[in-house]
């Protein structure tokens, strides 16, 4: 069988005498991961990192950045943001979200957004302040952006997973889980998208702590997924979509994920995702699949997009954002921008589709 190897060669030099060897085609992504991975962590105040009057949105940003960025734009813009927590990660982190949108009126319908549910999925979170940024700019401008703000409420947790979020710039680049400790084994952490408490556990899940995919031990067993759950559940009358951010992949999903059937609304929900996706589409000619997340990705279960859309959010999405594999998790910060003005599109796109009737 014919298989042509993709590799890092700084963490697999070990293998290339042997694929050499064997005359077995491989492709190297990246020269120097050690470098890159610097490149995205270092000490770099000469790109405005930390001065928030010049906030850089193409640059990731670590957690207390991030966190400092929310309370800011709370004093800077409080006519139409408002950040609040929902509860207190593992580690006791606030688990913060900021309220975007115009009070015109005391009840409004809403959007929920939520970034970096995994915490090595760092466009997830760039995405999220991109979104808060341009809602802020553009608000006195752009007509379908006042629009947004004054028809809708729009809570935006730019990272979900902020235990994972931070370990992810200070130990291990590549970790995924929240950070959570296991009595029986020493492993760490919990697949926050395999907590929730819809089919949990079934397919696509592990019950091994050291697993990527550990579904935890019982359903909302982590205080992040809990707290979200509690305050989706508080506000599901209010809340007409769920959108959740992740990497990478290039795909728009929505439900079901942990199995292969047609939700009720289909028709609205698929029409909503054709339309978001040539929107993106229009900015740089990238195509994103779209789909029922368990046939166009995989099979799933205990997904905070399933439990959204079962407990009553009729639109209930979540992105794959570049790229599809040449960069992966370590997308460098030059695609931020044209990332997030794509993604951007696709989006607005979403919420104006909900501010009209489907039948």
């Amino acid at each position: 069988m014919h298989m042509n190897y993709r590799l890092v060669p700084n963490t697999s030099r070990s293998l290339l005498p042997y694929l050499q060897q064997a005359d077995i085609p491989y492709t190297i992504l990246i020269s120097d991961l050690q470098k890159a991975i610097e490149n995205q962590t270092g000490s770099r105040t000469y790109r405005n990192r930390r001065s928030l009057s010049e906030y850089n949105y193409e640059v990731y940003h670590s957690l207390e950045e991030i966190q400092g960025w929310m309370y800011h734009l709370n004093k800077t813009h409080s006519d139409l943001v408002h950040v609040f927590s929902v509860g207190k990660s593992y580690e006791g982190r606030p688990l913060l979200v900021l309220k975007l949108g115009k009070r015109s009126r005391p009840y409004k319908k809403a959007v929920w957004m939520d970034c970096g549910i995994h915490a090595r999925e760092w466009i997830g979170p760039a995405f999220c302040q991109w979104f808060v940024k341009e809602a802020l700019q553009m608000y006195q401008i752009d007509p379908a952006m006042r629009k947004m703000l004054t028809q809708l409420y729009f809570y935006v947790m730019p990272v979900f997973n902020v235990d994972g979020y931070h370990f992810s710039w200070t130990n291990d680049r590549f970790w995924r889980k929240t950070r959570s400790k296991n009595a029986r084994f020493r492993c760490h952490g919990v697949d926050a998208n395999r907590n929730w408490k819809v089919k949990w556990c079934d397919e696509g899940a592990s019950f091994h702590p050291c697993d990527d995919t550990y579904c935890g031990p019982f359903p909302e067993s982590e205080p992040e997924v809990k707290a979200v759950a509690h305050f989706l559940r508080k506000h599901r009358k209010q809340i007409k979509a769920y959108l959740s951010f992740h990497a990478y992949a290039q795909m728009l999903l929505y439900p079901y994920s942990y199995k292969y059937a047609t939700i009720p609304n289909f028709s609205c929900v698929e029409s909503a995702a054709y339309n978001a996706v040539n929107a993106l589409q229009s900015a740089y000619g990238v195509r994103y699949r779209y789909g029922p997340a368990s046939s166009t990705l995989y099979v799933s279960s205990g997904s905070s997009m399933d439990w959204a859309y079962k407990n009553g959010i009729p639109y209930a999405f979540a992105f794959e954002l570049r790229d599809t594999g040449h960069f992966g998790f370590l997308l460098p910060e030059t695609l931020i921008k044209p990332t997030c003005t794509e993604t951007m599109l696709a989006v607005k796109n979403i919420t104006l589709h909900l501010l009209k009737k489907c039948h």
